[in-house]
Parts: C-alpha cells; sequence; structure tokens
C-alpha cells in the first residue's frame, strides 16, 4: 500500500475518474473534486473515508483554496496534486468568439494556476509533493481549428516547466501528462465546444474532423498502470507521453523546428549585433 494522497480536479469523468479510481484501487485515498459532487456518490459508496468529494469550480479561485485546503486537513497531507479539469475550444482562429477563448483559458490555464497556488504553500511546508497537469499532444505540436485548445497546453507546458525548476529546492516533484488521443467523453459537449462558422473555413474543418474520425482512439483504462508508475516514482520526468501517438509526431516536429532555425541560423547571428555588457536590474 502506498498510502498516498490526491486531490485531483475534474475527477467525475475520464481520466481523472479513471486515475482516482486506480489510486483507491491500490490503497490511496483521493480528494475528488467535481463542478458537481453528486457526480461522485458512486465513488465514495465503493470507497468510503478513502475518499473526500469536493465541489470545485477551478475558475473560481477562492472556491480552489477552499478546497484545497480542506482536502490538506481532511487527509492531513497531500501528495499528488492532479490538474485535469479541461476542455477544447474548436474553431478557426477567426471564427472562435473572445468571450469563449477567455473561458478556455480561465479553465485550462487559470484553473490549473489557481490549484497549484493553493496547493503550493501546504507543500513547500510538509517539504513534499508531486504537481502533475493534464496537458497534451497538442501541447507539443498545433494543429488547425483547435489553435486556442493548442495555445491554453502550450502555456500549461510553460507555465509547468518554470515552476519545475522553482519547486525542486522544496522537494516538489512536477510532471506534464500529454495524452494523444483516447476513447474517453472528450469528444462529448462536455468537453467540446464548438465556435461559431466562418464558411471559409468549411472545408477545411470538415477535412480536419474527417482526419480525426478515422484515427484510433486508445483505451483509456490502459494508461492507470503508466500513471501510477510516474507518481511513486523519486526522479519522475518532467513531460511524459501518455499513449503512442505523441513521440513520432514530436520527433518530425522538431527535426522541422531545427531544420528551420539552423537554415536561418546566418541571418539570426547577423541580428545579434555587436556583442555589449548589459546591466540587468536587481531583484
Amino acid at each position: 500500500m502506498s498510502g498516498k494522497v490526491w486531490f485531483i480536479t475534474g475527477a467525475s469523468r475520464g481520466f481523472g475518474r479513471i486515475w482516482a479510481e486506480a489510486a483507491l484501487r491500490r490503497g490511496d485515498r483521493v480528494a475528488a473534486s467535481a463542478r458537481n459532487p453528486a457526480s461522485l456518490a458512486d465513488l465514495k459508496k465503493s470507497y468510503g473515508d478513502a475518499v473526500l468529494p469536493l465541489a470545485l469550480d477551478v475558475t473560481d479561485s477562492e472556491q480552489v483554496t477552499e478546497a484545497v485546503e480542506q482536502a490538506h486537513r481532511h487527509f492531513g497531507r497531500l501528495d499528488v496534486v492532479l490538474n485535469n479539469a479541461g476542455y477544447a475550444l474548436v474553431g478557426a482562429v477567426e471564427e472562435a468568439a473572445e468571450v469563449a477563448i477567455r473561458a478556455e483559458f480561465e479553465t485550462n490555464f487559470f484553473g490549473a494556476l489557481h490549484v497549484i497556488r493553493a496547493a503550493l504553500p501546504l507543500l513547500r511546508e510538509q517539504g513534499s509533493g508531486h504537481i502533475l497537469a493534464v496537458s497534451s499532444v497538442a501541447g507539443v505540436v498545433a494543429s488547425p481549428i483547435v489553435g486556442f485548445y493548442n495555445a491554453s497546453k502550450w502555456a500549461l507546458e510553460a507555465l509547468h516547466e518554470s515552476l519545475a525548476q522553482e519547486v525542486e529546492g522544496f522537494g516538489i516533484k512536477v510532471t506534464l501528462l500529454e495524452p494523444g488521443a483516447y476513447a474517453t467523453d472528450f469528444s462529448s459537449h462536455s468537453s467540446l465546444r464548438i465556435s461559431g462558422a466562418i464558411e471559409a473555413y468549411a472545408e477545411l474543418k470538415a477535412q480536419v474532423f474527417e482526419a480525426g474520425a478515422a484515427m484510433e482512439f486508445g483505451d483509456p483504462q490502459a494508461t492507470a498502470d503508466a500513471i501510477l508508475q510516474i507518481v511513486d516514482l523519486e526522479e519522475p520526468p518532467l513531460r511524459f507521453f501518455v499513449g503512442t501517438e505523441g513521440l513520432p509526431i514530436a520527433r518530425a516536429a522538431y527535426a522541422n523546428r531545427l531544420a528551420t532555425w539552423e537554415a536561418w541560423e546566418a541571418v539570426s547571428n547577423v541580428a545579434q549585433g555587436t556583442p555589449k555588457k548589459h546591466r540587468i536590474a536587481s531583484l
């Protein structure tokens, strides 16, 4: 029995639910949060006192702080803080309304940030903890028609890369989980928001949806053992592709990026000018 204590957002369905159940089956305890706590009733019924159901809208920073502190008081510590809540806004860059774009960032980026900032003082005080975020292959390589989802995940990636360097000295670990396409309910209306349509993009959108329909989706239940292995490591990776989709895509994308940067290296070097000393303001 590992005896870890988890705090999970979006624990009512998808990866959040699967990983919560995997942790509970092996004897861990879980503060499981969701917008509608009634969706966690069966989890509580099955695992009793090992589950703390929490109502949580991650876009509400005060509610996030209260939930994280309640979980910490209830279980006495937090070992794994997993930001799983999120959804995808579908539409071309020109199509989506600003209010919809901001809403996606409020959940995917700021929601995770709220949880991190609420948990960090507690993790620093106990001198340990593991912060994980569900990013995506879309957080590494961008695609058309989901540019705002890509952007929210790229921002999440950068945040956690900085965070990992800031908290390493406090005994806190950081991992970005980067799944590809899985047969969860991520394609449902609760996880996909379709933006207004501009006819000029109709053909491209049809091609994107057709390609998506032809994809082979992974079995989400198969991910559980890998996630448990990651949280049990003394030195977990900063980034971890969940499934087989990510690495081939990343190899091709980074080869292309390097080739472009190298092709323009001479012009980049000229743009450097003559090196000079420059005083940087002290903190």
